[in-house]
C-alpha cells in the first residue's frame, strides 16, 4: 500500500512539474474564466486571480473540477494586492501571464459635455496602471519560465486610427495599455520575454451589453485568443493583433 501511495503521489507531482503554468487576471467572469477554463482542460497550471474568489463559486467549481487550477486574490487596482501575490509565488516559473481583468466604467459618464473626471482614475488604475505594475512585480517569474510571454487583453477602440468617438476614459485607457505594453515590449527584448496586446473581438458579456453591435461568444473568442498567445514570438512582440490574427492599425 505504501509503495502504491508513493507511486500515485510521484506521478501527480511529476503532471505538476511537467506542466507549463499560466496567470490570468479577471478569472471569475467572461474571457477570464472561459481562459482559465480552457487552459486547465489542456493540462495547463492556472492560477486564475479574481477579486473576491469566495464569490465566485463558477471559478470554484472549475477549480475542483481541475487539480492544477488554484485561485488567487487579486484586484489589479490594489498595488498592495500585486505585491502579496507576487511574494507568495515568488521563485516559481510563470510561463504565461494574461492581463485580462479591465472595465469598462459607467459609458454615460465618459460622454464629452457629461465627463466624470472621477471614474477615469477608477478605469484608469484597473486597465493599464495595474497591468504594467503586474508586468514589472512578476518579471522574474517570466524570467524562469519557458514561454515567457506576457499577454494584454486590449481593445480596438484604443486605436487612435480607428477612433469614432464616445467613452473617452476607456479607450485612452486602452490606447495608454498599447503604448506602456508597446514601450514594454522593446525593454524587454534584450531579455527574451515577449509581449502581446489582442483585441478579443466583441464578446458577447456584461461589458458589451450597452452596446447594439455584432458580437461573438467568449468560446469563440478565447479559442482565436489561444491561437494568437501560441504565434507570438520575439519577432512580433508589441504589435496590436486581433483574435483572428490580424493586425490593427493604432
Amino acid at each position: 500500500m505504501k509503495i502504491y501511495l508513493t507511486a500515485i503521489i510521484i506521478f501527480l507531482f511529476s503532471d505538476i512539474a511537467l506542466s507549463k503554468t499560466v496567470m490570468i487576471t479577471g478569472a471569475s467572469r467572461g474571457l477570464g474564466f472561459e481562459l482559465s477554463r480552457q487552459y486547465a482542460e489542456s493540462g495547463w497550471r492556472v492560477i486564475a486571480t479574481a477579486r473576491s474568489p469566495k464569490d465566485d463559486f463558477r471559478l470554484q467549481s472549475l477549480a475542483e473540477e481541475h487539480q492544477l487550477l488554484t485561485i488567487e486574490t487579486l484586484d489589479v487596482s490594489s498595488y498592495e494586492d500585486i505585491d502579496i501575490l507576487s511574494k507568495k509565488i515568488s521563485g516559481m516559473p510563470v510561463d504565461l501571464i494574461i492581463n485580462n481583468a479591465g472595465i469598462l466604467g459607467d459609458v454615460n459618464k465618459q460622454k464629452i459635455g457629461n465627463l466624470d473626471f472621477s471614474e477615469s482614475e477608477r478605469i484608469f488604475l484597473t486597465n493599464f496602471l495595474g497591468p504594467l505594475k503586474i508586468a514589472e512585480s512578476f518579471q522574474s517569474n517570466l524570467l524562469l519560465g519557458e514561454d515567457k510571454k506576457l499577454i494584454n487583453i486590449s481593445s480596438i477602440v484604443g486605436s487612435i486610427k480607428l477612433t469614432n468617438g464616445n467613452i473617452y476614459f476607456y479607450r485612452v485607457s486602452k490606447a495608454a495599455l498599447n503604448m506602456v505594453m508597446k514601450n514594454l515590449a522593446k525593454d524587454w527584448l534584450d531579455y527574451g520575454l515577449i509581449v502581446g496586446l489582442i483585441h478579443p473581438g466583441v464578446i458577447d458579456t456584461d461589458m458589451s451589453a450597452p452596446f447594439n453591435i455584432d458580437k461573438i461568444s467568449v468560446k469563440e473568442s478565447a479559442h482565436g485568443v489561444r491561437l494568437v498567445i501560441d504565434n507570438y514570438s520575439l519577432n512580433n512582440s508589441g504589435q496590436f493583433i486581433d483574435y483572428l490574427g490580424n493586425p490593427i492599425p493604432w
